[in-house]
């Protein structure tokens, strides 16, 4: 049985089985098209907002101190609205001659040490399906370097705040004051404790987080292991040389394009509005890589490596279903959140950007 693996690669494959095993491909994708075009998509999948989810993710995202800022950190040029096409197409409507990122800050960005070590696990893996993966001793450094730099508690200097002048007013003598603070993925460990979900000990948290996300399985029945969650989500890959899987991050999609490697093809528009904005911080977009075509596919922008592990593991383990949809408020965005499993490990995970409160 073929797994959900994004919500327009697999998704018209589970309304498929739902439907008529017997429907042939072709049927298939003429049966996709027809509900999208009658945007009864997102009704037969919508569920209320999620109001607790959405009150902890609000919390991830105002902690986000890592998050890159629209205009002071990166700027982009979305250009023109994206063509229609299918996932397959080698060649499309181009509607962006530019790339998508005018420019980032990469000092800032491999400053940071979160940032610094998600990058160095970019280069990692063999992004064709169907290929075994190697992992390597100094892989694996790489990636526990990359956990414990998440789950890290941070300390953060407060001078002259309301804390600081508060301080001084009562005659405490101090020059500076140091807070120590949860950092985002221990938020959503304390989270997942209340609910019986995560091993109570960071060090066994991390080793659930490793088995979640780098753990390699077989993407597909029958072929040695050549996948895992991480590089799906975060890194891409391809099936066949014609298909486009994941690749929802948005430091994978720009260092692509930096090295001429991806080509953005145009924005997606969303529902309730013609255009998004040079600030939004979700984007729906379309793009070549590696001679395929995705025609939308779902990314953040800007926000930590930290911020959406953290938010995926948290609906990951929240739920059994193999395709979990959870819609959520965060800051002015209304996002379904999809999450698939692949056994105890992710299979796919992305934001869909529904609605924002800014509309033009």
């Amino acid at each position: 049985m073929l797994c959900v693996m994004d919500l327009h690669e697999g998704v018209g494959l589970l309304l498929f089985e739902v439907v008529s095993p017997h429907m042939c491909k072709l049927s298939l994708w003429t049966f996709f098209k027809e509900i999208l075009s009658r945007q009864n998509f997102y009704k037969m999948t919508m569920k209320a907002i999620n109001h607790d989810l959405s009150k902890l993710f609000n919390e991830m995202w105002d902690m986000d101190v890592n998050r890159l800022m629209p205009g002071k950190d990166y700027t982009i040029d979305l250009q023109g609205k994206a063509g229609a096409t299918q996932q397959g197409d080698g060649a499309v409507q181009d509607s962006a001659a530019r790339h998508l990122f005018h420019n980032v800050n990469e000092e800032r960005l491999k400053s940071i040490k979160t940032f610094a070590t998600f990058i160095s696990l970019l280069d990692n893996y063999e992004t064709s399906t169907g290929v075994a993966e190697v992992v390597t001793p100094e892989e694996i450094v790489e990636n526990n370097c990359f956990l414990d730099a998440i789950l890290a508690t941070e300390v953060m200097k407060v001078s002259n705040t309301d804390l600081f002048q508060s301080l001084k007013t009562l005659n405490y003598k101090v020059s500076c004051v140091y807070i120590s603070w949860f950092s985002i993925l221990q938020i959503a460990h304390e989270y997942l404790l209340k609910k019986n979900l995560a091993k109570p000990n960071l060090a066994d948290f991390k080793y659930q987080l490793y088995d979640i996300w780098f753990q390699l399985y077989a993407r597909k029945e029958g072929d040695r292991p050549d996948s895992c969650g991480f590089e799906h989500v975060f890194v891409g890959e391809t099936r066949r040389g014609k298909q486009i899987l994941g690749l929802h991050n948005w430091v994978q999609f720009y260092l692509q394009e930096k090295r001429s490697q991806i080509d953005y093809k145009g924005y997606v528009a969303r529902r309730n509005k013609t255009r998004p904005d040079k600030d939004d911080q979700v984007l729906s977009i379309q793009f070549s890589w590696k001679g395929s075509v995705k025609p939308i596919g779902s990314t953040f922008i800007g926000v930590s490596p930290e911020f959406e592990f953290a938010l995926y593991t948290v609906i990951f383990l929240l739920a059994e279903e193999r395709v979990t949809r959870e819609t959520v408020k965060i800051e002015e965005y209304e996002l379904q959140m999809v999450v698939c499993r692949h056994g105890h490990h992710i299979g796919t995970a992305y934001p869909v950007l529904l609605s924002t409160s800014s509309e033009d």
